[in-house]
């Protein structure tokens, strides 16, 4: 299966859980509000200290937008600004971000900033770091739903039973799904500003990741432990290798199926991979082998390698209908996960724009 036409990533081609494309259809983002995000982020403010917290709401800005207009409004450099989390521009987003502001001045004023709304501040001492947050609320309104009531509420049964395929949805591959290009660029030696150079490593992992999952989404193997297996334990970026433990015990399927671990693939990149092994070592290097251009390139760009899981866990998952064309859906997903790739598993979306 063709992943990518030219230098644009084509989500469509992934591999679905749940066999085909959904034949239900709904409308996404028909206006912000229908796309609410709320960053969970517990970390407490000390009070004090040269770093200036906010937690803002914000509509129709992304969350780089939102750096540029702070920096504008305080004259503080954009790299002096923190976040944890990337947000979207078509959407109402909550999220901290810290301002390096040294603690001699008073507070300042953040009132007037369009799109901005300041909800909190408060004092600490250190910036906020990408990755800080535990993860999103979402709560998405799907309309002119078309579909059959049962069949929807059945995948979303399904969906809070087994969890999805953890793909990186269409945003990281940018506009059309062709920050691929810049990858591509990048890695033949055209110089590219410090953001561009970031979506351009990002796209070209992202897309290797995803070509992983789309394998073993088709041999169905997504949501389980196959030999040599790199396993993943939920929450954090710990793994164990397949091979130092005794094979498929009973212990370690309840615990997948409770989802306290998870299969993993690969973030390409530098560094040993030596935690798996066996089929999944082999699995993986074939797809990778499609794409050794984009692996040698994240190398020579000393880009370290990880894992990541292969799935994503949505027990929060709840929904109401509003109506019968109206779908109004909640759950929470942790850092670097996409409502999108739950979305995609039961409904085709048409957005705005």
């Amino acid at each position: 299966m063709t992943l990518i036409h030219g230098d644009a990533v084509d989500m469509s081609a992934f591999a679905y859980a749940r066999g085909a494309a959904p034949d239900v259809r709904a409308r996404l983002r028909s206006s912000p509000a229908d796309f609410f995000v709320d960053e969970d982020c517990d970390i407490a403010l000390s009070g004090s200290g040269e770093h200036l917290w906010c937690r803002i709401e914000k509509s129709g800005l992304n969350t780089q937008d939102a750096v540029q207009a702070l920096s504008r409004a305080t004259g503080v450099h954009p790299r002096q600004i923190g976040f944890a989390g990337m947000k979207d521009r078509v959407a109402v987003t909550r999220q901290w971000l810290s301002i390096a502001w040294p603690i001699a001045r008073d507070l300042p004023e953040l009132g007037g900033i369009d799109g901005i709304q300041v909800l909190e501040m408060g004092r600490h001492g250190r910036k906020l770091k990408r990755g800080a947050h535990r993860g999103n609320h979402f709560v998405l309104r799907l309309r002119e739903l078309e579909g059959d009531r049962d069949r929807i509420e059945a995948d979303l049964a399904d969906i809070r039973a087994r969890g999805v395929p953890n793909y990186f949805g269409a945003q990281r591959f940018g506009h059309g799904g062709r920050n691929l290009g810049l990858s591509r660029a990048l890695f033949a030696g055209k110089r590219l500003s410090r953001n561009r150079r970031g979506f351009a490593l990002s796209a070209a992992r992202s897309l290797l990741f995803n070509a992983v999952v789309d394998a073993r989404v088709r041999e169905g193997s997504w949501n389980t432990l196959i030999d040599g297996e790199a396993v993943m334990l939920d929450g954090s970026h710990s793994v164990f290798s397949l091979a130092d433990t005794d094979q498929h015990d009973d212990a370690l399927e309840q615990r997948l199926a409770r989802f306290d671990i998870h299969p993993s693939g690969p973030m390409a990149g530098r560094g040993s991979n030596d935690v798996i092994s066996g089929r999944a070592q082999a699995l993986e290097q074939a797809v990778l082998a499609e794409y050794a251009d984009l692996v040698a390139g994240l190398e020579r760009c000393d880009v370290d390698a990880g894992r990541r899981a292969l799935r994503l866990a949505v027990p929060s998952l709840d929904w109401q209908f509003e109506d019968d064309a109206t779908l109004v859906l909640s759950f929470w997903l942790p850092p670097g996960a996409f409502a999108t790739s739950v979305l995609r598993e039961f409904v085709e979306t048409i957005e705005e724009g």
